[in-house]
């Protein structure tokens, strides 16, 4: 993806000298913050960890379980990489960083669950330096098959309350930025029911600083103006605040979708829609594309996909089922905190 901006930005405030150990310990807090729970709460299934390292600078540790109770297959990750050649998405996006040397790390996860009442969820929050250039990024999103009105909106007031012990106009502009982009523009489609989205926040500027002048979250964050000067610390703080939103955002629906009954028809729309997840993940993803472009580990780059999924030609559901809510309601933008469940 590719952020054309002509919006005046001033030279952000120098991060500090210790940025980098101390964001790296912070997304490892999060990778075990959440799988110790996750393990508790699947009650089977355990992580099997693999370190790596790459041959460019840098590694990382990443934790997949398979076959579980609750998780058919889910990945938490930690990566930190670094080195001389920035990658061709950055530079387009962030010219100035060239002829700088760069440093990323960031916690990611998806998990993919094996009963269809049970949404799949995916995090990443991650931090970028290259020079004079900074910033912190990511969000969280859900997907569910079978959607229940009542766990959407616990889980973005979940999500509402950690922005906005951070800032008034976090969620109002970060909610309206994830609809953008966890958009499937080739199916004309959300890729589920939204949840936070930012990125490239360095305290300067705007709030929005993506590709669309003229969309929700350019407008929302016009209205609002440039926030007053937010520094490194703050921004820290922020991303790992909406990393700990996680566990209580989903955790509760887990407890009380994973033993719903189903039978094949729901598991066979689940394994169609997961195909989407697949789409949106190897075309526009732009954690998949800058892992790829900086040699990455592949096996941790890719476990975000479903380990069954299934495809079917020009399928479109019975009006008046729960599949078709699910297209009429769910996968349309929403004001989910304001929603009457």
């Amino acid at each position: 993806m590719v952020i054309a901006s002509t919006q005046k930005v001033s030279s952000p405030v120098a991060p500090p000298s210790d940025s980098r150990e101390r964001v790296s310990q912070g997304f490892k807090g999060l990778q075990d913050r959440i799988c110790q729970k996750l393990v508790e709460v699947d009650g089977v299934g355990q992580f099997m960890e693999d370190q790596w390292t790459r041959p460019d600078g840098g590694g990382g540790r990443s934790r997949v379980m398979k076959q579980g109770d609750v998780f058919e297959q889910g990945g938490v990750n930690f990566s930190e990489v670094w080195g001389d050649r920035l990658p061709p998405s950055i530079l387009m996006q962030r010219p100035e960083a060239e002829g700088h040397g760069f440093y990323a790390t960031g916690t990611s996860m998806v998990l993919h669950p094996r009963n269809p009442y049970v949404p799949t969820v995916h995090l990443n929050y991650r931090y970028f330096e290259a020079g004079p250039v900074w910033w912190f990024g990511g969000g969280i999103d859900l997907t569910p098959y079978y959607p229940f009105e009542e766990d959407v909106v616990q889980f973005h007031r979940t999500l509402k309350e950690a922005c906005d012990r951070n800032h008034p106009e976090y969620y109002n502009t970060f909610k309206l930025w994830c609809d953008e982009y966890f958009y499937l523009k080739h199916r004309q489609e959300t890729r589920g029911v939204g949840g936070v989205f930012f990125d490239y926040q360095d305290g300067t500027g705007e709030l929005y600083r993506g590709p669309k002048p003229e969309g929700p979250a350019a407008q929302h964050s016009k209205q609002v103006g440039q926030p007053a000067q937010r520094n490194w610390e703050d921004l820290f703080k922020f991303a790992i605040d909406c990393g700990d939103a996680f566990l209580p955002s989903y955790i509760p629906i887990v407890e009380k979708r994973r033993n719903t009954e189903y039978g094949e028809h729901q598991r066979n729309f689940q394994l169609y829609r997961r195909g989407r997840y697949v789409e949106f993940n190897l075309v526009y993803d732009r954690g998949t594309i800058f892992g790829l472009q900086t040699n990455g580990r592949t096996e941790s780059i890719l476990m975000s996909l479903p380990p069954m999924v299934r495809w079917e030609y020009s399928y479109a559901p019975e009006s008046g089922t729960p599949e078709a809510k699910l297209y009429d309601t769910f996968l349309k933008p929403q004001d989910w905190v304001n929603w009457d469940a």
